[in-house]
């Protein structure tokens, strides 16, 4: 359970000496907005995460923002979330590493919320929005980035409205700050349609951004999200689909290289020979885990993809685990405490198959002709990775560099991770799937 009470003046702008130097950076940053907004409304996460309790965020305060009419700016509530980041600085939530990179997961989260005529106190549902996510970025240890999209299937504030789903971006006014515990950056959460949410998938997620900042009633320069909004960007404005988007992704595919998604794999090339055999990999009930270097490529090759004018490249593979190898934080391995074991000599051998059998559930396999167009035709790299296990099934074109899957042995497995080399030749948009290959939605 949350409360929602005022902040009290003298903790919340540091004059306690022993105040969380943490918090202290982060209100020092609001009060630069707020200096009027002393005691800001506050939802409280009542026992809170390092005591055991359900929410990542000790607190999300909420303040009212009056806009800009010179810019025409709209006035909106600000949510500001506390938690995702290092507050206290001795480890009970985060690790500390050091005042130099960045502090615990290295942003928190914003929302802006346009004020209802009338509406006096701002709703406390985005909170709980708020907590959702967190809960996502500490459970999974995966952090997000500005063009980074959620498809969450849901009006965000439970209602009948077209706002399901989100973006992420830089806050536009909240700078980046220091800490003692390291770097904060603060992302803001934007609302969006589905039909949003897939041009952006399609293309980007910083073009759909950037369209939506043009369009007032869509969120304006700040991106000030509307509930009550039921008309899409493409609905007010139809020309921005065919001139923006599509040409986008015509000239310059889609900076989306993976997504999680319910998949599966299986080796076609011989029946399993026992309990050990490759199939039960992903099949099983029981599926093996990525190594810690597999895990690591397959991190990198997302997050490269999510940077504009990034290279078509994986990282290669390191045959064998060095010893001196610094422990690994939650932040850097997909792997589990229970997973930590070594892994068996035959997971870490590249392995090529003859044919193999790929099984997507509905909406991963709604993204196929994204991956297929607005991916390998540019000549990069598209990864499923599995919300159950360790699997994962990379597709790569012909211009991808370190890949193990090549035009010779164009399907080959490195233990759970499947990759499928594809032959493109982007001068006539063709893109070759060698056979035999089956694919099944589930």
């Amino acid at each position: 359970m949350d409360e929602v009470r005022p902040t009290s003046g003298a903790q919340a702008h540091g004059l306690v000496p022993l105040f969380p130097p943490g918090l202290q950076a982060i209100y020092g940053e609001c009060r630069r907005l707020y200096p009027e907004q002393a005691n800001p409304l506050q939802v409280t996460a009542i026992v809170k995460y390092w005591l055991g309790g359900p929410d990542p965020l000790d607190y999300i305060s909420m303040y009212r923002n009056m806009g800009c009419q010179a810019q025409d700016i709209q006035e909106h509530w600000h949510y500001v979330s506390f938690g995702l980041t290092d507050l206290y600085g001795d480890n009970r939530v985060h690790e500390f590493t050091g005042a130099d990179g960045p502090s615990g997961f290295g942003f928190e989260l914003t929302f802006r919320l346009k004020r209802e005529v009338g509406e006096t106190a701002p709703p406390t549902w985005p909170a709980e929005l708020m907590q959702g996510l967190a809960r996502y970025v500490f459970q999974s240890e995966n952090t997000f980035c500005s063009g980074d999209h959620v498809s969450w299937h849901n009006p965000l504030d439970n209602s009948e409205s077209r706002i399901q789903h989100m973006l992420l971006t830089e806050d536009p006014q909240m700078q980046p700050i220091q800490t003692p515990f390291g770097t904060v950056s603060f992302l803001q959460i934007v609302g969006v349609c589905t039909e949003e949410l897939q041009a952006a998938q399609q293309w980007n997620g910083q073009g759909i951004l950037e369209l939506m900042r043009g369009v007032r009633v869509a969120g304006g320069p700040w991106l000030i999200t509307d509930m009550r909004r039921g008309e899409t960007i493409f609905d007010i404005d139809p020309h921005l689909q065919q001139e923006r988007v599509d040409q986008g992704i015509e000239t310059e595919g889609s900076n989306l290289s993976g997504v999680s998604a319910k998949c599966v794999w299986d080796d076609l090339s011989r029946p399993p020979e026992d309990e050990e055999d490759s199939r039960s990999i992903c099949i099983g009930s029981q599926p093996r885990r990525l190594s810690d270097k597999d895990t690591e490529q397959i991190r990198e090759t997302l997050r490269k993809g999510l940077e504009f004018n990034s290279k078509a490249a994986l990282p290669p593979i390191n045959s064998q685990r060095q010893s001196h190898e610094r422990p690994q934080s939650r932040k850097d391995s997909l792997e589990s405490e229970s997973s930590a074991a070594i892994v068996p000599h035959e997971l870490v051998r590249t392995r090529q198959l003859e044919s193999v059998h790929l099984k997507f559930n509905q909406e991963s396999g709604t993204l196929l002709p994204l991956c297929l167009r607005g991916r390998l035709l540019h000549g990069r790299h598209f990864t499923y990775k599995s919300i159950n296990g360790d699997t994962a099934i990379t597709f790569v074109s012909t211009g991808v560099e370190g890949a193990f899957a090549t035009e010779e042995h164009p399907y080959a497995a490195h233990g759970p991770w499947l990759q499928v080399y594809t032959h493109t030749d982007s001068h006539i948009n063709s893109v070759s799937i060698p056979a035999p290959l089956f694919t099944t939605f589930l």
